[in-house]
Formats: structure tokens, sequence, C-alpha cells
């Protein structure tokens, strides 16, 4: 058995979080597929497991028992401290990393998610909610953007789990609508996370969470 099992699927940027720092850490992992869009997050099976019915689950497999944690940013934390990598170091960086990874989960993930959801993978793309998710996006875009002028990385002078968090999402600029050669600082910001060994883009770490007859109809 791996040392850990992660519940997710290729299209949930939140999913990607885990499943990135997990190969970036060349950790011994497995990925189980979620089928979120045939409802399997609303399952009781699965509610058993995470009552919040969201995607990711990781599952950390000890010898003192098994370790069931949901939330990204609590499993971004917890992998940090286990592998020792992308973690903070200072009481400094760990306020920074803590203060981005919530602002990335109101601010940023938050609205990008669901406008990427309304455009694409609901293509509902005239729904009244685009513009106004299409508003917060940017500027959360914006305020990333600006945090990032003459930095390499959001919260220390290496990349953290900040950026893995952070990052998760803005692969799919064609999704969500936006091109990042107008936010140019996250366009290189995005570029230099891209060099990271092991980087790979979602799909190549997990499967889909469409159903067959979903995928092609």
């Amino acid at each position: 058995m791996p040392e850990f099992t992660l519940y997710g699927f290729s299209e949930s940027g939140n999913s990607y979080k885990p499943a990135l720092m997990l190969e970036l850490c060349k950790a011994d992992w497995e990925i189980e597929r979620v089928a979120y869009f045939s409802g399997e997050t609303r399952s009781p099976e699965y509610r058993d497991m995470n009552v919040m019915g969201e995607a990711p689950v990781l599952v950390h497999h000890r010898e003192e028992g098994d370790l069931t944690l949901s939330q990204s940013g609590v499993i971004l934390t917890h992998l940090a401290k286990r592998f020792r990598k992308f973690n903070p170091r200072t009481e400094e960086e760990e306020r920074e990393v803590l203060r981005w990874i919530l602002f990335d989960n109101h601010k940023l993930t938050s609205y990008t998610a669901t406008l990427r959801f309304f455009r694409t993978l609901a293509n509902q793309p005239d729904d009244p909610a685009v513009p106004f998710l299409e508003g917060r996006a940017l500027g959360a875009y914006k305020v990333l953007d600006a945090h990032l002028k003459d930095r390499d990385w959001v919260a220390a002078d290496r990349p953290t789990i900040a950026d893995i968090s952070l990052c998760s999402y803005l692969f799919w600029p064609r999704e969500i609508g936006v091109d990042w050669n107008d936010y140019p600082n996250i366009r290189d910001w995005l570029d230099r996370i891209k060099l990271l060994p092991g980087w790979k883009m979602p799909e190549t770490l997990m499967p889909s969470g469409r159903d067959a007859e979903i995928a092609t109809a």
C-alpha cells in the first residue's frame, strides 16, 4: 500500500494542489478517482469520509493508523511538515504562508473556480453570475500580480505551499477566460513553477471526474 491515497479528479484545482505537492515531493501515493460529475461527493459513503462532501481528501496510511484529511490548505500544511519541503522555516514565513493560503481560498480560488465552472464545465458563459465572478477574480489577480512585482515567490525567497495553493487553477487560462500577458508577474511566476522538478499538469496526475458517457456527450 502506498503511503498516501488522494481522492480527487483532474478538473478540480483544489485536488491539483495536493496532487502537485505529492509529485513535487516524490511521495509514494496513489489517486482514487472521484466521480464528481455524477454526484459521488453527495453519496452517504463519501460523506462518511468527508462530511463536507468535497474533494480532495487525503488518507495518510501510517503504522499508528490512517489519518484522513480534507481541505487543501490543511493537506498542504500536513505534507509540508511530513516532507520538510515547501514549508515555512520561520514564524514570519509561517504567517505569510497562512496569509496567502487564506487569500487564495477566500479570494482567488473561490471566484476563479466558480467562474471557470460556469464558463467551461457547465457551459453557461451567459449566466448572470459570470460578470460578478469575473470582476472578483480579476481583482484577486491584480493583488497577486502587484505582490509578485520584484519577487520570484509569494511568501518566501523560495517556493512554498502558498505558491502551490495559489497556482492551482491558473494553468487553465482559456477555460477561465484570462490572458496572463495582462498580468506579467503572474505569467512569469507560473513559468517558474513549471520549471520545478516534477511539475505536471493536473490531467497527467489524475483521471477525469466525468463518467465516459458524460465526457463524450
